[in-house]
């Protein structure tokens, strides 16, 4: 209804009251009101939203905090993850990836204490009492140093997770994930046990520190070719490029542990073996208690300088 004249429309104000005014800018005039609080906003601060417009103070009020943010971002990934078709591939590289950036943080500090902590060398296999003082029994390095790369050779970790990214996915499809995941860290393991077991061929290397997945990683290679030979597939190529990769570890001055390659290469090649002559459901089992045994045997062998110490001592 509008009135007769030149009247103002009914139920409209015309002139500003002393509240038309915003509760931020208060020399702005504004009709405008918060949907959430009431107060009176001008067209600068005015948000528009699903349920109206809102003050910016309600915005923020209504927007979770940083960490709730984080935190539900890093759920969204690890759903994502967890729903692809190759989830500890992508797990293995991200914990990688965080490791490595820890690393970074900790060289750029000049402590470098995250890789000392992690890296391996046959030192930490030996028997309590003949470590030295400063030392201690750490066996579990042998894990995690196949998480850890060289901070001084950013290709270090780009050329193993490119590795990774390349093989480790199709592998995973085709033996699963659990397999993929014993068959990763069973062979990282033995790359640590082949840098131990050449203390007794050259002592001067037991206190020499490895880092790196290039153990796991050429595990993971030789399974795949041990798992295409299986099935009659030309393996000519990758043959030869696990052979030219190895033999780049034995060019003098390097820096390469070949040591680690060829140990996860016997390792991986054994695992893949045994995962073929007990597929199917009805092995199941046998498959399982296959894995713990080869398990077992790493951890025993992973004990050899309890029963003979390297010449060194």
């Amino acid at each position: 209804m509008v009135a007769s004249g030149s009247g103002p429309a009914f139920g409209e104000r015309v002139e500003y009251g002393p509240n038309d005014v915003c509760y931020r800018h208060p020399n702005v005039h504004s009709f405008t009101l918060c949907q959430r609080c009431g107060r009176t906003i001008c067209p600068q601060c005015q948000v528009v939203s699903a349920v109206g417009v809102l003050c910016p103070d309600c915005v923020k009020q209504t927007q979770p905090g940083t960490a709730q943010r984080a935190a539900r971002a890093s759920r969204v990934t690890g759903r994502r993850i967890a729903a692809s078709d190759t989830p500890v591939t992508y797990a293995i590289m991200i914990a990688c990836a965080v490791v490595f950036v820890l690393q970074l943080i900790s060289h750029y500090f000049g402590a470098d204490e995250v890789t000392r902590t992690l890296w391996y060398a046959p030192l930490y296999s030996l028997p309590p009492e003949v470590l030295p003082s400063d030392l201690g029994f750490e066996p579990w390095r042998m894990f995690t140093a196949m998480f850890t790369h060289s901070t001084g050779f950013i290709f270090h970790i780009l050329f193993n997770m490119y590795a990774l990214w390349l093989f480790g996915r199709n592998l995973e499809q085709t033996i699963g994930r659990g397999a993929y995941l014993a068959l990763y860290l069973l062979a990282g393991v033995g790359g640590s046990l082949g840098v131990m077991y050449w203390a007794y061929v050259s002592p001067e290397t037991i206190n020499i520190p490895t880092v790196g997945a290039s153990g796991a990683i050429f595990g993971v290679l030789a399974a795949t070719l041990v798992a295409f030979r299986a099935a009659r597939v030309n393996v000519t190529s990758l043959a030869v490029l696990l052979a030219i990769n190895f033999g780049i570890g034995l060019i003098p001055g390097a820096s390469i542990s070949w040591q680690a390659h060829l140990g996860g290469i016997i390792v991986g090649s054994a695992v893949m073996g045994i995962l073929l002559a007990t597929r199917g459901p009805r092995r199941k089992t046998l498959r399982i208690w296959s894995l713990v045994g080869v398990g077992v045997v790493l951890a025993g062998l992973a004990c050899g300088y309890f029963v003979v110490l390297p010449a060194i001592f």
